[in-house]
């Protein structure tokens, strides 16, 4: 059996509640995100893809870490992180939102949870959120407490999801709404459970609040899952491209603005908060963008895996723009890509050449998501 030394990492990079069970269940692969080690490598990730999208696959993604923010400003705090309307939101609810620089660039687009009238959990992408929102708070005026809690996700995803987490907590979790939260125990394991996950599939995230019962939880689901064909996994770049999902640090970064990415819908420039970037993003709202983020149908041979680099995409000799991500969907039978290009060459139809590492190939400009647009499968 292959044990958690045997990969000799440091103590430098965080481990989650979950690493030496990964490591049991056939983990043979490691990135860092958020300081952590997740687990990128359970096999073949087609057969991943199949597994999420046919059965169901649990995912350590303990590297979603927690910002906490409490306090009695805890409300008017978290609007000033996001151009997002909160105004609405409610005790239990969840929504994805974008935090904004100064300047309007992306810093971040997580998950943010409301589990009390004043306390709120960003749950993150790859970047260090809790750093910024410890300093806006010093001189924000606001009586707000910000922190990391003892949080680690996991995310259980895909059609029979749902029929796991009846077996785990019966039939009042079937209650659970897309984009909402409950507050659970598990054998006594304190959990909060949102109807979440990265993966555009019916899915949940169980959000452990004790780390030291992480190898516990992890087994209690695999074994409750096993009836209906549960498999250990990771997040799968195939799905959520195809899905349209934004990867930080690959297609947006602190450079990219919401209106880049077709993300308007996340920006609310009429509420009265004065939340960072918003003369930024009036401006730019104002002058139009000069790239947008498209779709691409690459014609060439399957991909081995995703992009490693950014490949430039050219128009009639002009360099117009980059792949972001890039990927072979078995399903679609094509290789599908994210990528950023100048407007006036972004129109559906288009076709442009991409510079891949065997040569030059051509491409089509397409909508995305490529698959079940309407999030469907999701919110079902």
């Amino acid at each position: 059996m292959v044990q958690a030394d045997d990969f000799g990492f440091g103590t430098q990079i965080r481990k989650s509640p979950y690493f030496d069970a990964t490591v049991r269940w056939g983990a043979k692969g490691f990135s860092v995100y958020n300081h952590m080690y997740i687990p990128r490598d359970f096999g073949n990730p087609e057969q991943n893809f199949w597994n999420l999208v046919n059965e169901a696959i649990l995912c350590d993604v303990a590297v979603e870490r927690q910002v906490e923010i409490t306090g009695p400003d805890a409300q008017k705090f978290v609007q000033m992180l996001t151009p997002r309307d909160l105004s609405k939101m409610a005790v239990g609810q969840c929504k994805y939102v974008l935090i904004t620089n100064a300047d309007g660039g992306i810093l971040n687009d997580p998950i943010l949870l409301r589990l009390a009238e004043n306390h709120y959990w960003i749950s993150l992408a790859d970047s260090d959120i809790l750093l910024w929102a410890q300093g806006v708070a010093i001189n924000s005026g606001l009586d707000v407490q910000i922190g990391e809690p003892d949080v680690s996700p996991l995310q259980l995803q895909g059609p029979k999801s749902g029929e796991i987490m009846r077996a785990l907590f019966g039939d009042d979790i079937m209650d659970l709404k897309y984009y909402w939260l409950r507050e659970l125990e598990l054998d006594g394991i304190p959990l909060i459970v949102s109807r979440t996950g990265w993966s555009s599939e019916l899915g949940y995230e169980l959000y452990l609040q004790d780390g030291s019962r992480g190898d516990e939880l992890w087994e209690k689901i695999m074994a409750a899952g096993e009836p209906f064909g549960l498999k250990p996994g990771h997040t799968s770049s195939i799905r959520r491209i195809e899905g349209g999902m934004l990867s930080y640090h690959a297609d947006a970064d602190i450079n990219t603005n919401p209106f880049e990415l077709g993300l308007g819908r996340l920006v609310n420039l009429d509420i009265e908060a004065d939340f960072i970037g918003k003369a930024a993003l009036r401006r730019i709202k104002e002058a139009g963008v000069s790239r947008r983020q498209v779709g691409l149908v690459i014609d060439s041979a399957p991909l081995k895996g995703p992009n490693t680099k950014f490949w430039a995409i050219s128009r009639n000799g002009e360099t117009i723009g980059k792949v972001t991500s890039a990927v072979y969907s078995p399903r679609l039978k094509q290789n599908i890509a994210l990528a950023m290009v100048s407007v006036k060459h972004a129109e559906l139809g288009n076709t442009v050449q991409v510079a891949m590492p065997h040569g030059v190939v051509q491409a089509t400009v397409v909508e995305v998501p490529f698959f079940d647009p309407k999030k469907a499968l999701a919110a079902a």
